[in-house]
């Protein structure tokens, strides 16, 4: 009888380890736990991004996604951190700037969804008209190629410089073949254009960058772009991640109408939405 009263505590004992072993190994296993939250991180730069940005988030944690939004301080750092793979995707670039990116850093970034059109345009201290500039007149306009393409792409729609026929992907300085007032373009970085409104003639600038000079596209600028043209500010994520569920998750909802109504209630001529 001992015997059997032994043998039976040990099967208890065996029992109660096995039950014990698979109750933990259901709460290790992440699929398990339908509830945890996912964490996403966005990088950005500067209103109206970054109010987009927060803007969506509630609604993505309602859908167990914690937006993580990176505020970084110049526009080099979003797209390295992006292929470093120390962010899931950016939010401060057109589709041209990225493809720049790509080329020179061998990187496969790729666009999600465009979301509003920066209304690019020419600003001027001095002169309240193109027409007014004087000859040789300095307009400064942002360093990188994309940007620089763009500038001279908006001077050509409005004759005022004409183009050669484009063989590349982008227009440089070169492919000026008619400047008929001598304009000089002073090269500087995309955050310095601001800075340039009081010693050049004329400087190229986004609204984010003109609003806080007291600047709108609508009533400042000599020249604006409009939204013909493939510059849309755009959701960006690289290859390997762009079908993550977080990822479409919040390319859905920064394409809501609660956006659409934000950025036409608060932004006018200056952000237009590009969906």
């Amino acid at each position: 009888m001992k015997k059997l009263l032994v043998l039976i505590a040990l099967l208890l004992l065996v029992l109660a380890g096995c039950g014990k072993d698979n109750k933990e190994a259901k709460n290790d296993n992440p699929q398990n736990n339908e509830s945890e939250e996912v964490t996403l991180k966005v990088a950005s730069l500067i209103p109206p991004m970054t109010e987009i940005l927060e803007l969506v988030k509630p609604k993505l944690a309602e859908e167990g996604i914690n937006l993580e939004m990176v505020v970084l301080g110049d526009n080099v750092q979003p797209n390295s951190a992006l292929a470093a793979k120390e962010v899931d995707a950016n939010f401060f670039q057109h589709v041209p700037f990225m493809e720049q990116f790509n080329a020179n850093n061998n990187a496969d970034l790729v666009p999600i969804v465009p979301i509003y059109f920066a209304n690019y345009g020419v600003y001027s201290k001095q002169y309240d008209s193109m027409d007014k500039l004087p000859e040789g007149a300095a307009i400064a306009i942002a360093n990188d190629v994309s940007n620089i393409d763009r500038s001279l792409a908006l001077l050509a729609q409005h004759d005022v410089i004409k183009l050669k026929e484009k063989t590349g992907p982008y227009y440089t300085i070169a492919d000026v073949i008619d400047n008929p007032k001598n304009y000089q373009f002073k090269e500087v970085d995309l955050l310095m254009l601001a800075r340039m409104y009081d010693d050049a003639d004329a400087v190229f600038m986004y609204p984010a960058y003109a609003a806080p000079l007291g600047l709108t596209p609508k009533s400042d600028a000599l020249l604006t772009e409009g939204t013909e043209n493939d510059f849309a500010i755009t959701l960006i994520a690289r290859q390997d991640n762009k079908d993550w569920e977080p990822i479409q998750k919040l390319a859905e909802a920064m394409t809501s109408p609660e956006v659409r109504k934000f950025l036409e209630e608060n932004y006018d001529e200056t952000a237009i939405p590009a969906f």
